[in-house]
């Protein structure tokens, strides 16, 4: 039995060094060391030995099972490498070849406003602050000062889910959920940049529109005044459309302030002296702002003759326009990329 056993590995061993593929060797390796292989039925037929020779017979089966699994190893380990050698000189790069121009996506005018209103107002104080578009009519309308009936209401054609859910019509909606979470009744200062809804079907107006809204609530004893907004809005004016910039303050009506201005800034095209943009007025209208009313501040629990304010909003596209000279707000929604990459050189310059 020890002659056949030396036989048997003889001729594997053999087998193994002419092998040259990873194929042939798995063949192989179940031929010689397999259940059905001929080491395996040498192990099968112990059973007849005498009890003397069983354990002698056994150990070199297994020897000779062990060199053989090392000589298959060794050559595996070698196809391998000369496998990644191969592939390795097969897929070598041409370092001096003209490279493919990778395109590269590029942040929308509008999300790049956002981001510059939101640093300058936290570099101010600010917080940034945001909430639910799905709004409650509570704090879409009532908690600012429009109950129900009030004819302001009629201004904002709105798209009401159900009779009490709207998808808000202003982030105004925001500054009014600030104030009831602020439990301390501590002073705010806030700004909230996100879309807003109203059921528009003409050819100036979309149906969804980004809105900016901040607002500012404190003491009386210091004194927050018209003065502190209209300097406010002209650090922020400057700092977005342009530092030659100037304000105009024009009495308006809103129901959540009182008093209530619209805010206009110089023609950023012509410099105020008048051109089609401008409608040869010098003037091109961008904010509404005001005092926060005494009602809206009872109505979200600060005492209105302890706390007073001032809140502003604007359009959010209106304000990519201006800072980025877009003379159609169409452009903001075509999703061309032609459009979109003009804006990473514009930041560079």
């Amino acid at each position: 039995m020890k002659e056949k056993i030396e036989e048997i590995k003889k001729q594997a061993e053999e087998e193994i060094e002419n092998i040259k593929t990873a194929q042939e060797l798995q063949d192989l390796k179940v031929k010689i060391l397999g259940k059905k292989s001929e080491l395996s039925n040498l192990l099968k037929t112990l059973g007849s030995l005498s009890a003397e020779e069983r354990p002698k017979m056994g150990a070199l089966v297994n020897e000779a099972r062990k060199e053989l699994e090392e000589k298959i190893a060794s050559v595996e380990e070698k196809i391998k490498e000369n496998l990644l050698a191969e592939k390795l000189q097969k897929e070598t790069i041409d370092i001096t070849l003209p490279s493919t121009k990778i395109k590269r996506g590029s942040k929308h005018p509008v999300n790049r406003v956002i981001e510059e209103i939101e640093d300058l107002f936290v570099s101010m104080g600010y917080d940034v602050v945001s909430g639910p578009e799905l709004e409650t009519d509570e704090f879409c309308f009532e908690r600012l000062n429009l109950p129900q009936g009030h004819p302001a209401r009629d201004m904002q054609d709105s798209f009401y889910i159900t009779p009490e859910y709207l998808l808000r019509t202003q982030t105004s909606a925001v500054q009014a959920r600030t104030m009831l979470a602020n439990e301390e009744k501590s002073p705010i200062r806030m700004i909230c940049a996100g879309k807003t809804y109203r059921r528009e079907d003409d050819a100036t107006h979309s149906h969804q529109f980004g809105q900016v809204e901040g607002l500012v609530i404190d003491k009386k004893e210091r004194n927050v005044s018209l003065a502190d907004l209209k300097g406010t809005l002209e650090v922020f004016v400057r700092k977005l459309i342009g530092k030659n910039s100037e304000l105009r303050f024009r009495p308006s009506y809103f129901p959540f302030t009182e008093p209530s201005y619209e805010v206009d800034v110089s023609c950023f095209k012509c410099g105020g002296k008048g051109c089609n943009l401008c409608k040869q007025t010098g003037w091109i209208e961008v904010l509404g702002s005001g005092i926060v009313h005494p009602n809206v501040l009872k109505m979200n629990g600060y005492d209105p003759e302890k706390y007073g304010g001032f809140a502003f909003g604007t359009g959010l596209e209106r304000l990519a326009m201006f800072k980025y000279g877009i003379p159609d707000m169409r452009y903001l929604y075509t999703n061309d990329v032609r459009f979109l990459t003009q804006f990473d050189r514009k930041d560079q310059e």
